[in-house]
């Protein structure tokens, strides 16, 4: 028990309350530091073009107005959301030479960038299940697809990430940290959750519980949508086919590359990749928040005929 209690007292002793943290990926760039920056800033310039462009259009246009579209503008929305969160952030840590973030900023971000990672993964899910409807059950589209369930399921997309993530940075702001170093380009969970000096059962607990229960069933659900649609589209005629695949491939398309970039920065969490060359892992660590919102909307814009035509 002395022993123990020693330890305890010892852990206490070294733990603090950071004001800042310190994001260590950074690295000198030299005479490329503009360039960097000039892309970076082309980038969000066009993500924000491109989904304010669409999202006008959508609601400029009456006959726009229907589940698929209303659903597609809530997807931009936090495609816009996510960018914001994460874009001009990155601007500014390029331009510094002190790569630092305030605590209560840092907790903000990782805010951010996870509710809009589960927003995704949620209206991935509502925008399948649309499909399914639409495809699979046609004459009980409009009576199942309501305008008041239309907006319940928009709510809810929204609303179910904000509290989950909620959860998570309540436990997170709770923890004793004995470092301030992030080897990352931005705040992320885990990263801080390893800077803990005590046992972060309760943490990991919660982070599995989640991600298995809620992400996991949201996946199993958009794979039984597409299998479904897959079965009508090949017993189908030849029309039935056609429009089956130019409505769904966006989707699909959309979902591969977005669970595609989540792996991957989840890899990057819980594996040592510094063997890897340093231009790689910035591009992958980016990937999840910037193909989405880039892609997108060249997707769902020149794969959708009624948004083409406008």
């Amino acid at each position: 028990m002395n022993f123990h209690s020693e330890v305890g007292k010892r852990i206490m002793m070294n733990s603090t309350r950071f004001s800042y943290f310190t994001l260590s990926a950074y690295f000198d760039t030299g005479v490329f530091q503009y360039l960097y920056f000039m892309i970076i800033m082309s980038l969000y310039v066009f993500i924000v073009c491109a989904n304010v462009s669409l999202i006008v259009i959508i609601c400029m246009n009456r006959s726009l107005h229907e589940p698929m579209y209303l659903f597609l503008s809530s997807l931009f929305v936090n495609e816009l959301y996510g960018s914001t969160g994460l874009f001009p952030f990155l601007l500014l840590q390029i331009l510094s030479d002190i790569h630092t973030v305030s605590t209560h900023f840092c907790f903000l971000q990782i805010f951010c960038l996870y509710t809009y990672v589960n927003v995704q993964f949620y209206s991935l899910a509502v925008m399948s299940y649309d499909r399914y409807l639409a495809i699979c059950c046609p004459l009980q589209y409009n009576k199942c697809m309501t305008p008041n369930k239309i907006t319940v399921l928009i709510v809810l997309t929204w609303l179910f990430p904000v509290l989950a993530i909620v959860v998570m940075i309540s436990l997170n702001t709770s923890l004793q940290l004995c470092g301030n170093i992030i080897d990352r380009l931005y705040c992320e969970n885990y990263s801080l959750v390893k800077l803990a000096c005590y046992d972060t059962t309760v943490n990991n607990i919660y982070g599995l519980i989640y991600t298995f229960t809620v992400l996991t069933g949201l996946m199993l659900l958009i794979l039984y949508t597409y299998i479904k649609i897959l079965v009508v589209c090949f017993s189908g005629s030849k029309q039935t086919r056609q429009k089956a695949v130019s409505t769904c491939t966006p989707h699909l398309a959309s979902l591969f590359s977005f669970s595609f970039g989540c792996f991957i920065v989840v890899l990057q969490s819980r594996f040592n990749m510094s063997g890897a060359p340093i231009m790689l892992r910035i591009f992958l660590s980016l990937y999840f928040i910037t193909c989405q919102p880039l892609f997108n909307p060249v997707l769902y814009g020149l794969n959708l005929t009624k948004i083409q035509t406008q």
